[in-house]
């Protein structure tokens, strides 16, 4: 672990200055080191002399508050500990907008290999439905909101578009019209599912981590999107949706892949922005241009229409 003193980039030079403002740990010997994972910010666990725990401190990455509102990211990450999802957090340096939680001692990040488990993958279902049967978060922000503010920080930093977006565009448009004449089914949302914000124990059990995206958001795109994530198969869907319902249901399956390919466009046009302003060490336009192709494998899919219709 490095001590004060010992910084050598600009997050360790940004979290040296962050964690001496912390009056709870004044006159106490700290120390840091980094932790891995995450393409959004740099992460760091933190040793405070005399401390049971190690705390695990969040310092944002460059030109995030572009679609990341930490304010009500603290309140989701709030609630999440109050109903027993997620990790106990802290407010001493919230004032900052940097974000400081326990660090779990006895998990694990998850891999996509765990969730192949079904003991595993019911066990996130389960917490997935206690998420989002919580109260409302101050935020909503629907996967509409996100793919449409996207669009526009793309405009505006000339970004990278795919030679086929109008026909994203269009196909997202329709996939929205249609969605939005159902009606939507607004709960508070995960909306992250990279593996390392599932934390594991040895009794199968999970706990979420980074509540950044959290806001009121369709039920149903909050599952597609994890799936999307976890590259699930169709039969894999089918049981997620029977073991979060209770029951399958062929229009909730519609609903449920209209939504991975809107992730993907979510997701695939972040990266764009991210590949424009970002600092960290990361692959940004190769995993957009991954994420537009799997969007179009889903939209390209014969039964879309059908998919549409169902809704």
């Amino acid at each position: 672990m490095n001590e004060l003193g010992m910084a050598r980039s600009d997050a360790e030079r940004a979290l040296e200055a962050a964690i001496v403002k912390v009056e709870a740990w004044s006159g106490r010997r700290l120390r840091y080191r980094p932790v891995s994972g995450g393409i959004s910010n740099t992460n760091f666990r933190i040793d405070v002399e005399g401390h049971e725990r190690d705390y695990f401190l969040k310092i944002p990455g460059r030109g995030t508050e572009m679609f990341i509102d930490r304010k009500a990211a603290a309140v989701a990450s709030k609630q999440a500990e109050a109903i027993g999802v997620g990790p106990r957090t802290f407010d001493y340096l919230s004032h900052l907008d940097i974000e400081i939680a326990e660090f779990i001692e006895g998990r694990r990040p998850s891999t996509h290999r765990d969730f192949a488990d079904p003991d595993i993958r019911n066990a996130a279902v389960r917490l997935y439905r206690q998420f989002h049967e919580a109260p409302a978060l101050p935020l909503t922000k629907t996967v509409f909101d996100m793919i449409e503010e996207h669009f526009a920080q793309v405009r505006e930093l000339d970004g990278y578009w795919p030679p086929d977006h109008a026909w994203l565009y269009r196909s997202y448009r329709q996939a929205r019209a249609a969605l939005e004449a159902s009606g939507l089914d607004l709960v508070p949302c995960f909306n992250d599912p990279m593996p390392g914000n599932f934390l594991i124990g040895d009794d199968k059990s999970i706990k979420l981590i980074d509540f950044e995206y959290a806001s009121n958001n369709e039920r149903l795109y909050d599952l597609a999107i994890w799936s999307g994530e976890m590259f699930f198969s169709e039969e894999i869907d089918r049981t997620i949706i029977e073991e979060y319902f209770g029951h399958y249901d062929a229009s909730r399956h519609a609903r449920f892949i209209v939504h991975k390919a809107l992730a993907d466009i979510k997701w695939s046009t972040w990266a764009m922005v991210q590949n424009r302003i970002s600092t960290l060490d990361f692959d940004f336009y190769k995993y957009g241009i991954w994420k537009h192709m799997r969007a179009r494998s889903i939209i390209h899919d014969p039964r879309w229409p059908l998919f549409l219709k169902a809704l």
